[in-house]
This record gives C-alpha cells, structure tokens and sequence, in this order.
C-alpha cells in the first residue's frame, strides 16, 4: 500500500509539474502576442481539429495535457478535445508499437480519422460549444502593465527578489533537475523526456525573466496558486483510486466471456483515466487471444492519464468527454465486430 501510494503521488507530481508548465508558457505566448494566437487558432476550425488529433495520437500523454490545458483556457472547443482524446492512446500506444507495429499504425490512423469525425460532429450539434468554466488566467490588460520582456529592469528585479518569482524559479530548477537526472519521467534520454526537459528550461528562463506584474498576477496567482493544487490533489486522488481498483480486478478472465460482453467490459474499462488497465487488451491481442474489433474499441475510449487534469478543471465535462467516447468506441468495435474483425 506504501509504495502504491509513493508511486501515485511521484506520478502525480510530473502529471501536474508538466500541466503547470504548459500553462505557463501558454500564458506567456497569449501575453507575447495580446492573445493573438487564440484568435488566429479559433478562426481555423478544421486546424483546430488536426492540431489536436495530431498532439493526440502522440504515444504517451504529454500531447493530451497540451490539449487538456489549451481546452481549459478556451482556446480549443469541446469538438476539439474529444478529437484529441479519441485519437489518443497512452502509454499503451509505445506497446502497441513494440508488440505489434503494422497494427499499431493501424489503429493510430483509424484512430485521427474517427477523432476528427466526431469532433466536427460534436461541434455542430453543440455549436462549437467551449468551455464552460474558461481559465482567467489569459486575461489581458495594458500593454505597458501586461509585458513579457522588461526592458533594463533584469538586474533589479533580481536585486529585489519577490517570494513568489524565488519559489518559482527554484521550484523549476529543482523539477528541471530531477528530469535531467532521470529521477522523474523516464529514466532513459527518449523524446518524452527531452520534451519534459526543453519546455521545463524554458519555463524556467520564463520566470526568472519576466516582469513582477507578469510573475504575480499571470504565473504565481492564477497557475501556481489556483490550478496546480487542484490538478495534483485531483490527479492524485483518481491514481491511488484507480491503483486500488485494479489491484483487486482481475482482468484476464475477461478474455474467457463471450466476444461481445468482452467488447463491452473494454469499453467500461476504457473510462478508466490511467495507463496500464488497458494494457491487457494490448498483450491478449499480441497472443492471439483477442479480436482486433475489441482492441480497436479498448483504444477509442481509453485516452491513458490525459484527461486526468480535466478532473480538476471540470468533473461535467469530464464525464461528458468520457461518455462520447465511450458510446463512440462501443458503435465502432460493434461495427467492426459485426463485420468479422
């Protein structure tokens, strides 16, 4: 139970640092460009769309959190995020590909092109619905107040240190650290953790330079103060809840029931917001002891640990993500069932 625990909260720390990370540069970019970006990304649906089943269908779960995190300070609509979620796969995704590659890039097409599907779907049933809980934490005001470069006050804002930019910068530099020596994420150099790596550095270039309005009312109050306690307290409690579950599930005796009440248990377990449940349906179809119709099914629903901040931003839209894809994985391992796959 100790070590459940351990682990649980060590994953949740990198679940949340990277959240807060992407948060942060997402704050600075909108500040860069008086939020010119979200206004040139909203008025291109369709790249909306292929931006997220793209960051999606990225094997792990750092694209999701990108997309999790540009959902929540309404950048992206509803229609946008289920394409990402859809598309995506966890973890398992680097299974797959080790296990059973041509398969893999199968499943991962197949995948883009049903995520993308359902989101414009979604989105003309919603009317481009967004978020309705959106981030404040883009909030815009002068220019002159609201700037990223201070121009000759480097040295003195160092010089008079603030708390806030000396527990961020440290706090950074510490999570840079323990990325670098492989005592968070990967343990070996792969892109996930180069990637942790290079938006970590520069996250950290980010608060040691800004100005202190930027720091205090954008960074510290808003991303450090308001989000990252809920995503960690969020993440953490759905890890060790999940970790319990699956513990005492025994889930290999699914592949003994009939093929459809199988299709129907990968989909159920598919709603389950961590990496490794799925896994099963990965090794069984690997030895041949699985349709492809249910893995197919198991990789719609299931999106690893990439909607797991979404508990924290909303528990509403949270379910009715997982709801659409559930019912989307459910029609479309039928289909491929009922056509002898």
């Amino acid at each position: 139970m100790r070590w459940i625990t351990l682990d649980a909260v060590e994953t949740a720390l990198l679940i949340t640092s990277f959240v807060a990370v992407m948060m942060l540069l997402i704050e600075y970019l909108n500040v860069l460009t008086m939020g010119a970006w979200r206004l040139r990304l909203s008025s291109h649906r369709w790249g909306q769309y292929l931006l997220a089943a793209l960051l999606g269908a990225t094997p792990g779960c750092l694209g999701a959190f990108v997309v999790v995190a540009m959902y929540s300070h309404g950048a992206l609509t509803l229609g946008a995020l289920i394409t990402a979620m859809i598309a995506a796969s966890g973890d398992e995704a680097f299974v797959m590909l080790a296990l059973i590659p041509r398969q893999a890039l199968l499943i991962m097409a197949i995948l883009v092109i049903t995520g993308i599907a359902v989101g414009v779907l979604v989105d003309w049933l919603s009317g481009n619905r967004r978020t309705s809980r959106p981030a404040d934490c883009l909030a815009l005001h002068l220019r002159q107040e609201c700037a990223c470069v201070p121009r000759g006050q480097l040295l003195r804002q160092w010089r008079e240190c603030t708390a806030a930019r000396g527990a961020l910068t440290i706090s950074l530099a510490l999570f840079l650290a323990a990325l670098a020596a492989g005592r968070l994420g990967p343990a070996g150099w792969n892109w996930i953790r180069v990637s942790l790596v290079l938006t970590s550095a520069i996250a950290l270039l980010i608060a040691a330079t800004v100005p202190d309005h930027f720091l205090e009312e954008h960074l510290w109050r808003h991303v450090v103060k308001r989000h990252a306690p809920r995503v960690f307290l969020w993440t953490l409690g759905a890890l060790i809840a999940m970790q319990l579950l699956t513990s005492v599930l025994h889930l290999r005796t699914l592949s003994q029931e009939g093929k459809w009440g199988l299709l129907v248990a990968a989909c159920l377990i598919g709603l389950i917001p961590e990496s490794g449940p799925h896994l099963i349906f990965v090794t069984l179809y690997a030895g041949s002891a699985l349709p492809f119709s249910v893995l197919l099914a198991s990789t719609v629903v299931q999106d690893g640990r990439g909607m797991l901040p979404m508990l924290a931003h909303s528990r509403r839209e949270f379910l009715l993500v997982k709801a659409v894809n559930f019912v989307t994985g459910l029609g479309l391992g039928g289909l491929a069932m009922a056509a002898g796959y």
